[in-house]
């Protein structure tokens, strides 16, 4: 149900209807798809036909219903914009599904290959408040799930926030790493050179970062094996899921990165000993076992919208460690992270971090989802899909309205459109509200969030 209108909305409902019609004003807002933070643009474009020079179509911002061009903002953060945040969540959703059973131009066949579910942890940097087994704590109290205790230092004093800031900055180096040592892991199970392990087998996954309550950054990931051609070509007899699970068990144990050299301790980087593997025995979306593709892919999803506000910081960047904290929800842990990240962010030996550019990351500085190559279709991909989808769907409309369109292989498009703010109106958050997404379903989804180290 729309909600009603705030008396600032209606003013100005009002004062536009003065002017014309309101209907299409709707339309443009509506057109955002619930979008809360477009990007305004001023400009013009104008559509050429190329064989006669004649001006096909004219559009000048003066002329838009909101006076200005809309453009969605496409962030991936739900708590910056729920809805263009549940259309990267549903592209993910179909990404990792596509890379499970087949779809979006990867043959069904992949569902046969050897896959597995592993979560990454990142190791202690002492003793936190946490739920062993859903039991007593340490501190001698049972937690509720929504204590905010959980996931904080017993002793804030004795807690290493600096090593803790460190690990994340370098746990996207953490996981290539691990990628290098699992396919010499596989070769070694196999009795072959690493070099001959790529003419008869690929390695291909799709991962997520997902913050602990500590603030410390751990990876899901799902991991398949393929043939040399990827996702179209059968792995070996020999490259089996338990094999698979074998062979990640060691590359994470092995595993580990250089860091920097601070008061004459060399840091060196590597996974904690929480590791959990779990085979992905269910190729359709109702299969018995309680890990099926859809499970999987919902979960990873899930994460793919949320950053490290989930660990009680900032979902921007900070400018100011003291002005920009300063009536925020930010939570003492999560504020004595922050606050290493800025003083070790102004060593020279660790300028290449930038950890005060991703202080409000808590130092975690790599991509929240990425994949290989040859595990499935790509994002790019399926927005590629749906901007056709919608261009059809325009000329179809023109042709039904008796204007259509030229074939825009005859067309040229000269446009010019400079940025002119973000944000929409009183009344054009109220219009927009009517096409936000409604909760997302979660239906498939578990909770395999590793116990937080001790």
């Amino acid at each position: 149900m729309r909600p009603e209108a705030p008396a600032g909305a209606v003013r100005q409902l009002a004062a536009l209807a003065q002017y014309g019609d309101l209907s299409t004003y709707a339309h443009q807002v509506q057109r955002l798809g619930g979008c809360e933070r477009p990007v305004r643009m001023e400009g013009h474009r104008l559509d050429v036909h190329a064989a006669t020079g004649e001006i096909v179509r004219e559009v000048f911002d003066r002329d838009l219903p909101a006076g200005q061009l809309l453009i969605r903002c496409n962030n991936r953060r739900a708590t910056r914009c729920a809805a263009c945040a549940e259309v990267y969540r549903k592209d993910t959703f179909h990404l990792v599904t596509a890379g499970l059973s087949g779809g979006k131009g990867i043959g069904p066949d992949v569902a046969r290959h050897p896959r597995v579910f592993a979560t990454f942890t990142a190791p202690s940097f002492g003793p936190v408040h946490n739920r062993p087994g859903g039991g007593r704590c340490r501190c001698g109290r049972l937690h509720p799930d929504d204590d905010p205790a959980l996931g904080t230092p017993l002793n804030p004093e004795r807690y290493d926030y600096r090593d803790a800031v460190l690990w994340n900055a370098h746990a996207g180096a953490l996981w290539a790493r691990f990628a290098t040592y699992l396919r010499q892991q596989l070769a070694s199970r196999a009795g072959i050179g690493r070099s001959e392990l790529r003419h008869c087998l690929k390695v291909s996954y799709a991962k997520v970062a997902e913050y602990q309550r500590r603030g410390a950054v751990h990876f899901h990931a799902v991991i398949r094996l393929d043939g040399p051609d990827g996702a179209e070509g059968d792995p070996p007899v020999w490259a089996t899921t338990e094999l698979l699970s074998d062979a990640i068990r060691s590359a994470a144990r092995l595993a580990e990165t250089p860091g920097p050299v601070l008061d004459g301790r060399a840091h060196t980087f590597r996974f904690g000993e929480q590791l959990d593997i779990r085979p992905i025995r269910s190729a359709d979306f109702t299969g018995p076992t309680d890990l099926s593709s859809r499970a999987v892919a919902a979960y990873i999803a899930k994460y793919a919208t949320k950053g490290a506000e989930t660990a009680g910081t900032l979902d921007r960047t900070i400018r100011n460690p003291i002005t920009d904290l300063i009536g925020t929800d930010v939570t003492d842990h999560a504020r004595r992270m922050i606050l290493t990240c800025w003083h070790l962010g102004g060593l020279s030996e660790l300028e290449e971090l930038r950890l005060r550019k991703w202080a409000h990351m808590l130092g975690f500085r790599g991509h929240f989802s990425t994949k290989s190559r040859a595990y499935s279709v790509t994002l790019g991909a399926l927005r590629q899909e749906r901007a056709d989808h919608n261009e059809a769907l325009t000329r179809e409309r023109a042709a039904l309205a008796g204007h259509p369109l030229p074939d825009q292989d005859t067309v040229l498009v000269l446009s010019h459109w400079r940025f002119a703010g973000t944000g929409l109106t009183t009344a054009e958050s109220w219009l927009a509200a009517s096409r936000r997404p409604d909760t997302p379903d979660t239906e498939g989804d578990s909770s395999w969030t590793a116990d937080e180290t001790n």
